[in-house]
């Protein structure tokens, strides 16, 4: 398997994946621009920060492309899937680094500490200006996005006395209910609702079209005056010009990680109104940047790409859950040609099969194929499959 890193990975992980015969070729200095020239041979690519568009996947014969990070707005997903290349992510590795960041800028707001420091190395006392400070014990906090990072944030605003307010949500997950429970969350019905009740709110929420421009003018139009925005998610979440207007019109005080149309490099020019408004405090897209976050990451990956090759696939962003109209379970002999022969028969019966996992049971003699697929089964198709040697039984669900 060859694999090509198109952004800096630690190499203690590059050397796991070379000792067990992959090979690694680590070009970091790639760009949007340069990756399609590069990407020809690879099996597999690993991504962070540099985007992948369609112009670089249809230069190539990728099987597999991991982003190193929990989104993956930067990958052209669509192009992708178009191409039968998997898309996976990271999740939830980079979740303390996110909130930690998230958290020292609200820190940073509350005791104004960068203006501290910018006037202390300026050579300037000015104790009379920086000793007033609303200090966050007691302050109510609004968390958008319940996520990883978001539950992660939580706890740590917790634990400097915030009162923790969430979104009421049907389905969530038993231990996010738990630890939320632990946490003492009060719930509103609606995000207006949220946003108006909080003095701080803070956005830890996926780039999707649901979330796009989700800190509106509409919904700045609740923030109370004087409140603290955070967003360390992404930056298509914020309407800009709206919390520009916001934060003159309710002195708001806004701390910030990421931008729209921020620069794809590590390094460039970046003119932005709202980075650089004076009751912004805005840090360089950095949140997933700790040594603790990229090790746990890179091993992640590693993981991912070993399970890939013994054809695992984890985290896939572009896999329909389920498709077709109806389920057909098979078990069979685990020998040579049985499902070839279940397959002719559902092909003669004109039915397309949408998606298909065949397990092998303890022991080896036995195997269960799930294949979905639509169209309906009828009897004498039912009886020609199950009456196919070596096949042990079948079951059909029809699916509403």
């Amino acid at each position: 398997m060859r694999i090509l890193f198109a952004d800096a990975f630690p190499v203690p992980q590059i050397e796991r994946l070379e000792a067990r015969g992959y090979t690694c070729d680590q070009r970091g200095e790639l760009t949007a621009d340069t990756l399609a020239d590069a990407i020809a041979g690879f099996d597999v690519l690993v991504v962070r920060s540099t985007p992948v568009d369609r112009q670089a996947l249809e230069a190539s014969d990728l099987r597999l492309v991991i982003r190193a990070g929990a989104g993956y707005n930067t990958i052209d997903v669509a192009a992708a899937s178009d191409r039968g290349i998997y898309v996976c992510i990271v999740p939830g590795k980079n979740a303390v680094a996110v909130a930690e960041l998230a958290f020292g800028l609200l820190l940073s707001i509350d005791r104004k500490i960068p203006d501290n420091v910018a006037d202390l190395r300026a050579g300037r006392w000015n104790k009379a200006l920086y000793q007033r400070a609303p200090g966050l014990l007691g302050q109510r906090v609004g968390i958008v996005g319940l996520g990883a990072v978001g539950l992660e944030f939580a706890e740590r605003a917790h634990a400097f006395g915030m009162q923790v307010h969430a979104l009421a949500k049907q389905g969530r997950p038993e231990a996010t209910r738990a630890r939320l429970e632990a946490l003492g969350a009060i719930y509103h019905d609606d995000l207006p609702t949220l946003a108006a009740a909080c003095d701080v709110l803070s956005l830890h929420v996926p780039a999707t079209p649901d979330t796009e421009g989700l800190l509106s003018a509409e919904l700045l139009a609740q923030v109370r005056p004087g409140a603290v925005i955070l967003n360390t998610s992404r930056g298509n979440v914020v309407d800009e010009p709206a919390l520009l207007a916001a934060i003159d019109e309710k002195d708001l005080r806004v701390g910030l990680d990421v931008y729209r149309n921020e620069p794809g490099t590590g390094e460039g020019d970046f003119a932005s109104a709202l980075a650089q408004h004076p009751n912004v405090y805005g840090t360089h897209h950095i949140g997933a940047s700790t040594d603790q976050a990229q090790r746990a990451i890179a091993d992640e990956v590693v993981s991912m790409l070993v399970a890939f090759a013994a054809g695992q696939v984890r985290n896939a962003v572009n896999l329909d859950p389920l498709r077709g109209t109806s389920t057909l379970v098979v078990r069979h002999d685990n020998r040579v040609g049985v499902l070839a022969a279940v397959l002719k028969a559902l092909r003669s019966a004109g039915i397309n099969v949408e998606q298909m996992e065949n397990r092998i049971f303890s022991g080896g003699r036995a195997a269960a194929a799930t294949i979905q697929i639509s169209g309906s089964v009828d009897e004498a198709l039912a009886s020609e499959i199950e009456a196919l040697e070596q096949v042990i039984g079948i079951a059909i669900e029809q699916r509403p």
